[in-house]
């Protein structure tokens, strides 16, 4: 069966509509929560599910050139930016962990999440649990205003060609939750159907 949707894809090519930013962790696939086959997703997975801000300079920006691909090339109808429970991008972030290497290089990524003089500690009375699952969904939040930095990206958003989407998936319990724009919270899938 997928053999077949296979030898498709390579004929008619890929046309998702959906475009899904999600963490490198091998507990949180996006085809699997989301049920997708072969095509249906345009996937990048990176370390916290981060969306640095547009910076076009002489670097290699992996996020930015997929952006500018499910953009521009595919045009895409939805972004969504999916974080997780229990990430350990978030949890080297808020307990500041040593680099793994002479290039700490998670360190350095984790940085893009903050804007220049922000501070992200624990609230008092907020218990590290608490507070890791906040800096979680901070980084979803955080994730979604910075694709608004990226002129080609405004510009369908604000056509309405384009949709953000902001997730949320527990990974004890396999749920997911979906960013409540108006409320500011993340609501379970099931609630929100």
């Amino acid at each position: 069966m997928e053999q077949t949707r296979y030898r498709e894809l390579s004929v008619k090519g890929q046309s998702p509509e959906v475009m899904v930013i999600g963490c490198c962790d091998s507990r949180v696939s996006p085809e699997v929560i989301f049920d997708a086959g072969p095509g249906e997703l345009f996937v990048v997975r990176n370390i916290a599910n981060l969306v640095p801000v547009y910076q076009p300079d002489e670097s290699a920006h992996g996020i930015s050139a997929a952006l500018e691909y499910a953009v521009n090339v595919l045009h895409i109808k939805h972004i969504v930016v999916m974080g997780h429970a229990q990430c350990g991008g978030i949890r080297a972030f808020i307990d500041k962990i040593k680099p793994l290497s002479p290039g700490d290089f998670i360190g350095r990524w984790m940085q893009t999440f903050i804007k220049p003089g922000e501070v992200v500690e624990q609230r008092e009375h907020e218990t590290m649990q608490q507070f890791t699952v906040r800096i979680e969904k901070a980084a979803i939040l955080r994730s979604l205003e910075n694709l608004m930095t990226f002129p080609f990206i405004r510009k369908e958003v604000e056509a309405g060609q384009l949709q953000l989407h902001g997730a949320y998936f527990g990974v004890a319990e396999g749920s997911l939750f979906v960013l409540d724009k108006v409320a500011k919270e993340f609501l379970s899938a099931r609630q929100s159907d």
